[in-house]
């Protein structure tokens, strides 16, 4: 029987989109990409299958994940099966690098990057190309905003990179990027599914880079003095420009990528800059509840479920 297949290696991340399937009556089941067997002479089974691997894999030990899932997903198109968030998508999660240069060359505007490649030159680069302005150090495999860091001169950046906190990438690859001053600490995340635009979410960066937004990532509101009415982390925001939507949708399109999270600022001269594309989203239950969408094909796991289910239909009347 033709089902929605789930490619994953981060078991606490699926409960939402399982019972979004579950509350639909959809069939499913789920593949988890950390070790397995494949006979590249048989074929796969019939169904739709969605993609979910996560660039922060390799912090769950499962360091070769993103590369099995590659391999994966070579088999499955070989067949000619449908997948969602297919090869391409699975190419621009692993590599900030290979998103920027997409990014750019559909018109899409990203913040000024200088890939480094070796310890020794993260702190002459910073010299040359930022003249001790505030930088961003980050990996271009990284995840969840992990091993992000902000450095407001390059002595501090130096101090960082002598010491033994210093976290070398996993794929050996690291950015130097500008730091983008917004007139309030906010960044925005724009969220897809079936390549179209669902909502925007407002997400307070006071607190540092980790943005996942999903409950597994253990992120929740800020903490307030007593008396003090607590900000909400995420919040759900009416929508995007239309002509930045246009533009982020057809990027999508040509890029192969069904479903996104896509990040990005705006500075205090107006410039908006997107900064990342997340091909495995997650959606924070507490912004979809304020707003009304839990439960509904209008929150992330409900939109994803009702296009995978539609996508399964269209397979099984085709057949």
């Amino acid at each position: 029987m033709s089902q929605i297949h789930v490619l994953h290696e981060n078991p606490a991340w699926l409960p939402p989109l399982a019972q979004a399937f579950d509350q639909r009556g959809l069939p499913w089941t789920e593949w988890f990409l950390h070790e397995t067997q494949i006979d590249l002479a048989a074929p796969p089974p019939e169904g739709v299958f969605y993609n979910r691997m996560s660039a922060s894999s390799h912090t769950r030990d499962h360091r070769f994940s993103a590369e099995l899932t590659a391999c994966v997903l070579a088999w499955l198109t070989r067949w000619g099966r449908r997948v969602i968030n297919g090869p391409g998508a699975l190419d621009l999660e692993i590599s900030k690098v290979r998103q920027y240069a997409l990014l750019e060359r559909h018109g899409i505007a990203t913040p000024r990057s200088v890939l480094v490649a070796g310890r020794d030159l993260i702190v002459s680069s910073a010299e040359r190309y930022f003249a001790d302005r505030p930088v961003i150090l980050k990996p271009n495999r990284g995840g969840k905003g992990l091993g992000v860091q902000l450095f407001h001169t390059t002595a501090s950046l130096a101090a960082y990179v002598d010491s033994a906190e210093y976290e070398a990438p996993v794929d050996g690859v690291q950015l130097l990027q500008e730091y983008v001053r917004a007139p309030e600490p906010f960044i925005t995340r724009a969220e897809f599914v079936g390549g179209r635009f669902l909502y925007a979410v407002e997400v307070d960066t006071s607190d540092g880079f980790e943005l996942c937004p999903a409950d597994a990532c253990a992120v929740g509101d800020a903490n307030c003095p007593v008396g003090v009415a607590p900000r909400n982390k995420f919040q759900i925001v009416a929508g995007i420009p239309s002509a930045l939507r246009t533009r982020l949708e057809r990027f999508l399109a040509a890029a192969a990528i069904d479903v996104a999270g896509i990040e990005f600022i705006t500075d205090t001269t107006g410039r908006t800059l997107v900064y990342d594309v997340n091909t495995n989203t997650n959606y924070n239950p507490d912004a979809e509840a304020r707003d009304g969408r839990t439960g509904t094909d209008r929150s992330g796991p409900g939109a994803i479920a009702t296009y995978l289910g539609t996508e399964l239909a269209r397979l099984r009347k085709a057949a």
